[in-house]
């Protein structure tokens, strides 16, 4: 007895002991974030860790949130950024310093890995020498230039306006995601953008890196950043890639994924072979496109169908319990456009601290969204009744529940119908962005093609999602006309 029982504890250890060495590798949205993310999760699972990606987390905020709810475990960040936009200090401190100011915030920073990405403002090489342009402050002497600026430079305590500021710069710049500048340099559209200085599209597009001639970034050292409860295991093995990436290094392993369409994976696995930090093996992590669309599609429905069922089933019978008291009806579609006006990546981030990063936060975030729709139309349907409709069921005796239950609702269906069919549609738009807290779906590709400014990727996502909508117009076209009456489906126009 008692041996069967010790047998049956172990059995159930085992698999918790193998549970507690699966690591969640995070990274930022952006090509370098992608592959240093690709780097880490290769080397972690050959060092014996099972390895589960949330690759391509948009921006630091999401990224840095899910790592201190202990929804990710490890995600390369860098110093500068870490110091100004996340700690809000006055500059970047020494080491030592930054680690206590981290170690507050339950966050270790590991050493770093080698490279200082700094942030640049970059210019057309031809531009350049053309307008003899080669520092920043010889920027204030061609004011008609056009600046477009990454949306997260723009507001950053080391970005646009105090780096402005510092220099002078008569500039009113306008913002682009990071990605899609460098093209926009490249059809003339912009002169100037803020760059990373390891980017591989700088060799790409054939730009200059301006000489930052007051010295006004701060170093931008790339480390991994855990937790401080890190496995120590984790630690050790992540220690092993320490001063193995230079800055030169860094910008030849993004050029091969921008310039030589390399997968993340494949470039991860050359630079680690190459410097014996792993064995050759099959390739792990990124897949083909075509090999993952069947599990972005089915990702993308579950999120969409979830919702909007969530969506029905508190939208729907909220509405008929207050449309009798107009203030109260008035107050229920103030509250739900209110949710709205939020910026859908920005209601994505609020999750953060709520509920952590995935499938969970992404289908409340969408739920929130198709309950307008829903919420108005069940309204209007029963506050809109034909007056005739609402005697004769009077006439006929019935109790106000009667009422509703056999005149009213069956009337209004065919418009409760229409906004449930609209939050459809708007579901299945707004579930691309869940990608960027790791929810997967068809977002996933188009995150990754604007990391990567590959109009192919993007369409890739784009496309399926579209058909999706379509395909949803066609199903719900199908089941009105299959159940609604003719006569009340002429009144949706």
């Amino acid at each position: 007895m008692n041996r069967w029982l010790i047998v049956f504890i172990v059995g159930l250890l085992l698999p918790l002991q193998s549970l507690a060495k699966t690591v969640v590798v995070g990274s930022k949205a952006f090509n370098e974030g992608y592959l240093l993310g690709e780097i880490i999760a290769q080397k972690l699972t050959h060092d014996g860790f099972n390895v589960e990606r949330k690759l391509g987390l948009g921006k630091t905020i999401i990224t840095y949130e899910a790592l201190k709810q202990g929804e990710i475990d490890v995600y390369v960040e860098y110093t500068g950024t870490l110091a100004q936009a996340i700690l809000k200090l006055e500059n970047t401190p020494s080491p030592s310093t930054l680690q206590q100011h981290a170690k507050q915030e339950g966050i270790k920073i590991l050493p770093r890995l080698g490279f200082n990405n700094t942030y640049a403002l970059v210019i057309s090489e031809q531009m350049a020498k053309k307008n003899n342009i080669s520092k920043i402050s010889d920027l204030v002497n061609y004011p008609d230039l056009n600046l477009g600026i990454s949306h997260e430079f723009l507001k950053r305590k080391d970005g646009w306006q105090p780096l402005a500021a510092a220099y002078g710069l008569p500039y009113q710049p306008v913002g682009i995601e990071h990605s899609l500048a460098y093209q926009a340099i490249a059809n003339k559209q912009i002169a100037i953008t803020d760059a990373y200085t390891t980017d591989g599209d700088i060799a790409r597009y054939h730009l200059r890196i301006l000489k930052d001639d007051k010295n006004f970034f701060p170093r931008y050292d790339a480390v991994p950043l855990v937790r401080t409860d890190a496995d120590p295991a984790l630690i050790k093995s992540l220690q092993g890639l320490a001063n193995h990436i230079d800055e030169a290094k860094m910008q030849q392993l993004n050029s091969q994924v921008v310039n030589d369409d390399q997968s993340f994976a494949e470039v991860a696995e050359q630079f680690l072979t190459g410097e014996a930090l792993i064995q050759k093996s099959n390739t792990q992590g990124l897949n083909s496109p075509w090999q993952s669309l069947p599990r972005y599609i089915i990702e993308h429905l579950q999120l969409t169908i979830v919702a909007l069922i969530c969506s029905c089933v508190v939208g729907i019978p909220l509405s008929i319990a207050v449309y009798r008291r107009p203030q109260a009806s008035r107050m229920l579609v103030y509250c739900t456009g209110l949710l709205q006006t939020i910026p859908s990546i920005a209601l994505l981030a609020l999750m953060i601290p709520l509920l952590g990063i995935g499938w969970v936060p992404a289908v409340v975030a969408l739920f929130l969204y198709s309950l307008l729709p829903i919420v108005r139309n069940t309204l209007t349907a029963l506050l809109t009744l034909d007056p005739v409709m609402q005697q004769v069921a009077v006439g006929m005796g019935l109790t106000p529940r009667e009422q509703l239950r056999h005149v009213y609702i069956p009337l209004a269906v065919p418009m409760i119908f229409s906004g449930i069919r609209t939050a459809a549609i708007i579901n299945i738009g707004t579930a691309t962005l869940a990608a960027f807290i790791g929810a997967g779906g068809l977002g996933e590709p188009i995150v990754m093609g604007l990391s990567l400014n590959d109009t192919t990727l993007v369409l890739f996502g784009a496309i399926p999602a579209a058909l999706l909508a379509i395909l949803t117009e066609w199903l719900f076209e199908g089941v009105e006309r299959r159940f609604i009456p003719a006569h009340l489906r002429n009144t949706l126009g």
